[in-house]
């Protein structure tokens, strides 16, 4: 079974522990940036070896935030937009916490400045 179709909280925790490592990050920025590429390509920008760009890509493909391609020899490696879901929906869901939040405390301090 694929991280895509697991319980809702492993898809989120696959998506940060993909995104905590600086070179995943990078790899994920760059191909935001920059659009699809090629392994060789994120090779020569992420400043470690090839097995390890793969390694990195691997993990972030499992984490459903990319997708990849093949073209003859070559993997072409695009951003997967659905795959920030989990991230978004965590976001909103602790955005309207903070909202609430800081909603009773302005109603707070303008009670004690009566």
């Amino acid at each position: 079974m694929g991280i895509m179709q697991t319980h809702p909280r492993a898809r989120r925790d696959a998506l940060f522990a993909a995104l905590a490592d600086p070179t995943r990050r990078g790899l994920f920025e760059k191909l935001t940036q920059k659009g699809e590429q090629t392994v060789a390509g994120l090779t020569k920008q992420a400043g470690v070896s090839q097995p390890a760009v793969s390694k990195h890509l691997g993990i972030l493909k499992s984490a459903g935030l990319v997708i990849d391609r093949r073209s003859g020899r070559e993997t072409h490696y695009r951003i997967e937009p659905k795959g920030l879901g989990p991230l978004v929906d965590w976001m909103t869901l602790y955005g309207a916490f903070w909202r609430d939040r800081l909603d009773k405390l302005e109603d707070l301090l303008k009670r004690m400045d009566q």
